[in-house]
């Protein structure tokens, strides 16, 4: 009888194990590249239609202050998967090796051996693991390799420079060469205006839209690990330049906006309808949000699944995108490449049915680096180090019990080495500090100048004695001399 019992128990015991580990929440994080802050229907947007992104803040929470890592690809995706700040971070800006043609792939700096990322601790939880999209952080022989890096499986660009081109020739698959049936196309051969004609602007069209296929393999990754934990980590391209979509695409917004014929002047693949086309791209990426957000429901993990859309950078200043005319940064200062707020606050909106009330909205502060403390408070494991702090307490409406940064600190070695300090409604910046070491902060206060247009920094001399001392705690020397600007 006691064996028998001790058979029951343990058979009892199995059985809720299994449960438990089921029923631990799926995380879909979708990462844009380039989106603006305004660009969505729910951050305001009026041209360009986003009509599944916007049903996920409907249905779910809206951030308004909510900031990058760092205005540019892979210290941005560095900082995102590490939970480092761009004082502490390994990679702290595009450090480019190779070319653009196929035979001069090599990626950008690798992410060392044993790095700590959100996928190597999820792994560790029994989590499935997949990145699909654009990787910027090491070629796929390198230790920076997703699947080194704490992704089971992974689909899509290793390098920055070939993710120009959205009919490459080629994407990756695990390490192994995926060939896709599209020409040799060169994004950054010009066109002559002179002489151009329409047909001309068919070079830059090929067969297989990168888009297309990461969406392929993200649906069918999450199909075939429908019955465990999985986190897909989905870094889509849209909208960064070339412009480049689907005919039928663009179809839909030819003849809404005054527009002329782009030519490459300012690099990245012609398209005679550049606005047409920038607004193509946007909504062509939110059908496929909304692809997964289907299959969620109709493989009935929807309840249990996390999905969180943001991006990684503000709006691009050149290929031919027109930031002004879609006020895709809203109110805000600066573009990509810009620590002002046009360059770093981001959109953010994030939906769990039956953990995240219905059409909240939050102005907590939040930042990229914040994402690996947040995971982990998610699936319910211990903290890793990160510089980071969990908004699951907002995310579930507990707003009582929300820790809070004192300031988020940004140092971008680009664009002439620049500095940022935001600390409650103050906002420190320093621009052109490689060029003058005695650059002088610039101050704004958010709650009044959201467009940091007036520089109050002659009146708050205690705020620039503080923000020195921050960035004196918050800096370390970086392993790249060209990403040291600060003393």
């Amino acid at each position: 009888m006691t064996r028998f019992f001790l058979l029951l128990l343990f058979h009892a015991v199995t059985v809720l194990s299994a449960l438990g580990q089921s029923a631990r929440p799926n995380i879909v994080y979708i990462y844009a590249d380039d989106l603006g802050y305004a660009e969505l229907g729910c951050y305001g947007q009026k041209k360009i239609r986003t009509p599944n992104i916007d049903r996920i803040a409907k249905e779910g929470i809206l951030f308004t202050d909510y900031y990058t890592s760092t205005p540019v690809c892979a210290p941005s995706r560095c900082q995102l998967l590490t939970g480092k700040h761009a004082g502490h971070s390994y990679i702290r800006g595009n450090y480019e090796l190779g070319g653009f043609p196929d035979s001069t792939e090599r990626g950008q700096m690798p992410l060392p051996a044993g790095t700590v990322t959100i996928g190597t601790v999820l792994q560790k939880e029994g989590y499935r693991t997949a990145a699909i999209g654009k990787w910027g952080l090491g070629m796929g022989y390198s230790s920076g390799s997703p699947n080194k890096q704490g992704f089971d499986y992974f689909y899509g660009y290793y390098d920055q420079k070939q993710a120009h081109n959205y009919y490459p020739t080629h994407l990756w698959e695990n390490e192994k060469w995926d060939t896709l049936n599209n020409p040799v196309i060169n994004v950054h051969r010009r066109l002559d205006p002179k002489t151009a004609t329409m047909k001309d602007f068919d070079y830059y069209k090929g067969n297989d839209y990168a888009i297309d296929k990461m969406a392929e393999k993200a649906v069918r990754f999450v199909r075939e690990n429908k019955d465990r934990p999985f986190f897909l980590y989905l870094p889509f391209t849209i909208p960064h330049v070339s412009l480049q979509a689907p005919d039928e695409a663009v179809a839909e917004y030819k003849g809404l906006f005054p527009e002329k014929p782009y030519y490459g002047g300012q690099s990245y693949a012609s398209t005679p309808y550049p606005l047409s086309t920038y607004a193509a791209m946007i909504t062509y990426m939110d059908s496929k949000v909304g692809e997964i957000m289907t299959l969620l429901k109709e493989l009935g993990i929807d309840d249990n699944t996390l999905v969180i859309f943001t991006s990684d950078n503000g709006t691009t200043f050149n290929g031919g995108v027109d930031a002004k005319f879609f006020e895709s940064v809203g109110p805000y200062r600066g573009l990509k490449m810009d620590v002002y707020e046009g360059g770093i606050r981001m959109p953010m909106v994030a939906r769990w049915p039956g953990r995240i009330t219905p059409g909240s909205v939050t102005d907590h502060v939040g930042v990229h680096y914040d994402v690996l403390a947040t995971l982990l408070d998610v699936v319910k494991t211990d903290p890793v180090p990160s510089d980071g702090i969990s908004f699951l307490p907002t995310l579930l409406g507990k707003n009582d019990e929300q820790e809070k940064h004192e300031y988020l600190y940004w140092e971008y070695p680009e664009k002439g080495g620049q500095l940022a300090i935001r600390m409650g409604k103050w906002k420190g910046v320093k621009v052109d500090m490689k060029k003058n070491k005695n650059a002088k902060w610039e101050l704004y206060d958010l709650q009044k100048d959201e467009s940091e247009t007036t520089d109050l920094a002659a009146r708050h001399p205690e705020l620039i004695t503080r923000f020195d001392q921050i960035v004196k705690k918050e800096h370390s020397p970086s392993h790249v001399e060209a990403w040291e600007f600060v003393e």
